[in-house]
């Protein structure tokens, strides 16, 4: 009865601590436990951080630590003057070893530097590729911009052209007392200015509108060309008879040859900005006709009482 009073142990209410706790023999359950952590502890690998943390730990306790007098290194340096402290007489005179830094792959000595040589100069290249885009995009835009203002003033220009060719050559009425003028049309202009060509020389016609009718003839021949070649005429174009007169030339395309000779007034107008030769036509419809080309519209007058001004933009 006594052995039975004495208290059993409750193995469902125990834990690992409890048996730990027990002095006397390890059982084969603590020790099983006891290797399990032993062998966690020894087969975890530190980290790069808690290694780094280690090393500067044990680097500081070791600079704390003052050098005992009996050691050698500190006896000669003893010898030469130092009392502690940083080494030289300068103020900014290093106060700490200089770090050693582990190297953890295969690379070579340099190959760090290596490689981040090569990441600047990408990164630098990649810089100045970002630059040269930006520069890119405003050049093409700017000149977008110039190349739709150049063909804008062109066409302009040659609407001018015809107009001023127009009041000169009688296809605009000069008497209209101030009516508004029509433009010659583009497709039907040049009736009465395909007869003055004939009737007068190339470089006698007003520079203003010449090219307009240098133009005419250049289709003309070409037209001629093509014609003759379609027909296989038997007339040779190079053959020149005597006794045809200037209609007779035209007609066959032997009087185009004054298309070839030198105009050097024409090559300098032609040599100016579209914007810039529409101007002087624009200068010579006020002056001659007191007809404003923005206006579309013959004053009375020189005056031009009523026109905003020379250029589009005050003409809204």
């Amino acid at each position: 009865m006594a052995h039975a009073e004495e208290e059993e142990d409750d193995y469902l209410a125990m834990s690992f601590d409890d048996t730990l706790s027990k002095p006397g023999k390890e059982t084969s359950l603590q020790r099983t436990t006891r290797l399990k952590q032993e062998a966690a502890k020894r087969g975890r690998v530190l980290s790069k951080k808690e290694l780094a943390d280690k090393a500067k730990e044990a680097r500081e306790t070791a600079l704390a630590t003052q050098l005992d007098a009996s050691n050698k290194g500190a006896k000669m340096m003893a010898k030469m003057g130092f009392k502690g402290g940083a080494l030289g007489k300068s103020e900014d005179a290093r106060t700490r070893p200089i770090e050693v830094l582990m190297k953890d792959d295969r690379g070579g000595i340099g190959m760090d530097s290596d490689k981040k040589r090569k990441i600047r100069e990408a990164a630098a290249e990649l810089e100045g590729h970002q630059k040269r885009r930006k520069v890119d995009e405003v050049e093409y835009r700017e000149r977008t911009r110039f190349e739709r203002e150049e063909k804008r003033a062109s066409g302009q220009m040659w609407s001018a052209m015809r107009t001023l060719e127009g009041f000169e050559t009688g296809e605009v009425d000069t008497g209209n007392g101030g009516k508004d003028c029509k433009e010659p049309d583009a497709e039907q202009d040049g009736t009465k200015a395909q007869a003055t060509a004939k009737q007068t020389p190339l470089h006698l016609i007003n520079i203003l509108w010449r090219p307009l009718v240098k133009q005419r003839l250049e289709k003309e021949q070409e037209r001629r060309m093509r014609y003759d070649l379609d027909q296989s005429l038997t007339s040779r174009t190079d053959y020149e008879d005597p006794d045809a007169d200037n209609d007779d030339k035209f007609a066959l395309g032997t009087a185009v040859e004054e298309l070839d000779e030198e105009d050097d007034e024409l090559s300098s107008f032609e040599a100016l900005s579209p914007a810039e030769r529409l101007e002087s036509i624009i200068e010579e419809l006020r002056g001659k006709y007191n007809y404003c080309f923005w206006c579309k519209y013959r004053y009375p007058d020189e005056t031009l009482e009523g026109c905003p001004g020379l250029t589009e933009d005050e003409h809204g």
